[in-house]
């Protein structure tokens, strides 16, 4: 049989056939890529001519085409909407990428003629965006141990190999704790307290997972699912199962328990930045950041931690007070928020979830995006799918150009992760020809009942707006090289498109005109709306403390250097002692299900990330708000310019400062939770 993944696609839009694409297939197509790259490296590498910006980083950028197309039909197939078979398959594969990759980098040829390249990059008459090129391609092989010694940098090509496999293991040992749990209930007496909304989705889940009780109600551990059950369930011994469940993913003794693969790799990271010369991984992670090193990064969580540490214990004390518990646990904290929220705002989720449909939010993010940046979004039928419930949209410019497709795959399911996220089937780049991106969002959003639509909570929306901050830094990205394009962006600015462009969700003119009751048609209440926004900062001392409880957790996990007489549990207990963590909030992730942190290096020492983002995000949209017009052409000008379509073209604080007219202040986000 012919093996599509090595054939030219001439599919509309250029999608992968996911019809003929079997698991069967992927092995002998890494093996094509890998020697394919492994041929143009070594071609780049052994060029007898003198290392130019043409023959080396030009060239460099454009090897690997097979397999970076491999790649990312695998890997996203493996993240939302995986099996058994392509699971064998990434554990297979995952040590033999790494080595690859690791292989690459300690090319001594190919560095000896990065490095001569960047020795001479002042005096090659190069343009901003090439010199930036050369800097981080530098940066980039000495960071993957291209300066190392012989013997150094053998052990620092096992250790990637050995991490590789390390996440893999990690994440499917998650994915089976989430899939393998379901809560059925089938009595009104269990089903106490839930709305009707809830209740068909719970209803749908359960047909969905093959449940043959008619009045069968099945819950998740997807957020979806479990957020809105810790909300509304009056069964406070049903919400502890449900908390403890959640909270015990990759803890359980057996197959699935993470702790061991936790600590190899912590030790595989710490022996890596110890190899390049680094005390302990957070520093190694965090010298490439905006932040620059852990100090500054807990500086500004500690100074957001205290004012959100008092507002939460305040907040608690009005939980006690309504609910006459002396015993409050983390179990009960969104049952009674909902009702608090009700008494003191006279507002709640199931109030506002029906306006909250999710189509018309697609339509609003579209709107938002159309009005800041004049892209259209046309639907597609004709394209390719992996899973029915996909649906894609040709995007175009102002002129009516292609800028490209546009995916969203929105609903939970047992074989994809947890979580919501960004990805890209084809990335955009600008080298020979201009290469139009394919990007994907991907949530965990429970489908509505046949017939009707599906409605989301406000955290849902600000999700579906979040993810698309991310997909239009993906789509808009004007950048030649593929290394500098869309979100390939230093970690903690990486979230800023994403968490600015949630700022527009909640605006009066946004919900007006999109937030429309699902039975009525009729458009949200003024009233509705003024109760979103004067409750705002309500519960931000919650949401705040378990956020930077996590963060400041990972911090002081990646500076530890005595590996093996890590207990997690007494760790995590030790260091939110020391913060005086109020007892009653849970961390928004315990260790040995944070993806984050042991899927991959990504965020790891950098879960700080989000916080950083939002005093970027909170000072950003003020832009808007200064000019009077949350779509003021000149603030939307440059953000388009400088931050969704300049990729890494240079230094983001710069980039930053080119968009605001000047460098972001803290005060701002402060005062959008309600900490000022």
């Amino acid at each position: 049989m012919t093996n599509p993944l090595l054939q030219t696609w001439q599919t509309p839009f250029g999608m992968p056939p996911f019809e003929s694409i079997q698991a069967s297939h992927f092995e002998a197509a890494f093996e094509t890529a890998l020697a394919q790259h492994q041929s143009e490296i070594l071609a780049i590498s052994g060029n007898p001519e003198p290392a130019t910006f043409e023959n080396t980083l030009v060239a460099l950028e454009a090897s690997g085409e097979l397999l970076n197309q491999t790649s990312n039909v695998f890997f996203n197939l493996s993240a939302s909407h995986s099996s058994p078979e392509l699971q064998a398959i990434e554990r297979d594969m995952a040590p033999k990428l790494a080595a690859h990759n690791a292989a690459l980098y300690l090319n001594e040829a190919l560095f000896a003629r990065i490095d001569e390249l960047d020795q001479k990059k002042n005096e090659a008459q190069l343009d901003a965006e090439s010199t930036r090129l050369i800097e981080r391609y530098h940066l980039d092989f000495v960071r993957a141990g291209a300066k190392l010694a012989n013997q150094d940098r053998q052990s620092f090509a096992m250790n990637a190999e050995k991490l590789a496999s390390c996440f893999t293991r990690f994440s499917q040992n998650v994915l089976a704790d989430e899939s393998s749990f379901c809560l059925t209930l089938t009595t009104e007496d269990e089903l106490a307290g839930l709305p009707d909304f809830v209740r068909q989705a719970a209803q749908k889940l359960a047909k969905d997972r093959r449940i043959t009780d008619i009045n069968a109600h099945a819950f998740t551990l997807s957020r979806s699912s479990i957020t809105p059950f810790m909300t509304f369930s009056e069964r406070r011994d049903l919400r502890q199962r449900m908390w403890q469940a959640w909270c015990q993913r990759g803890e359980h003794e057996g197959p699935h328990n993470n702790e061991p693969i936790m600590k190899e790799i912590l030790k595989l990271r710490l022996s890596q930045a110890q190899l390049l010369g680094y005390k302990d991984f957070s520093a190694f992670a965090l010298a490439d950041t905006m932040a620059g090193n852990a100090n500054q990064a807990r500086e500004l969580l500690t100074r957001v931690w205290e004012p959100a540490r008092l507002k939460a214990l305040e907040e608690s004390e009005d939980l006690k007070k309504l609910s006459g518990l002396n015993d409050l646990q983390a179990w009960d904290w969104h049952f009674w928020t909902e009702r608090v929220r009700k008494e003191k705002f006279n507002l709640n989720e199931a109030e506002l979830k029906p306006y909250l449909q999710l189509h018309k939010m697609v339509e609003a993010m579209f709107y938002v995006a159309n009005q800041l940046f004049g892209v259209h979004f046309k639907e597609v039928h004709n394209i390719n799918k992996y899973h029915e419930s996909i649906t894609g949209w040709e995007v175009s410019n102002a002129q009516g150009q292609h800028v490209g497709l546009f995916l969203s795959d929105n609903f939970a399911r047992s074989t994809k992760r947890s979580g919501a996220w960004m990805s890209t089937y084809r990335d955009p780049m600008h080298l020979q020809s201009s290469v139009r991106p394919i990007v994907v969002n991907n949530n965990n959003f429970s489908q509505g009942p046949e017939g009707q639509p599906t409605l989301l909570s406000l955290d849902d929306a600000r999700t579906l707006f979040h993810e698309f901050g991310h997909g239009l830094h993906g789509l808009l990205s004007q950048v030649r090289f593929p290394r500098l394009s869309g979100t390939s962006v230093l970690r903690d600015f990486v979230e800023f498109p994403s968490q600015v462009f949630e700022n527009w969700l909640t605006q009066p003119l946004i919900l007006k005109k999109f937030a429309l009751h699902a039975e009525t048609g009729q458009p949200m209440p003024k009233a509705l709306i003024q109760k979103i926004l004067a409750a705002q900062t309500f519960n931000q001392g919650f949401s705040t403390v378990e956020y930077v409880s996590s963060a400041l957790v990972d911090l002081a996990l990646h500076e530890t250097t005595d590996i093996d007489g890590i207990h997690f549990k007494t760790f995590e207990n030790k260091t939110l002692k020391s913060i005086q963590m109020p007892s009653a909030i849970g961390m928004r992730h315990r260790l040995p299900h944070f993806s984050h942190l042991f899927s991959s290096n990504s965020y790891a020492s950098a879960y700080y990330v989000y916080m950083w983002a939002e005093v970027l995000d909170a000072d950003g949209f003020d832009a808007f708000l200064e000019a009077g017009d949350l779509f003021a052409k000149e603030p939307a000008a440059k953000l388009y310019e400088h931050i969704y379509s300049a990729g890494n073209k240079q230094d983001p604080m710069q980039a930053y400062i080119a968009f605001r007219g000047r460098a972001p202040t803290v005060e701002p986000l402060l005062a959008k939770r309600g900490l000022a």
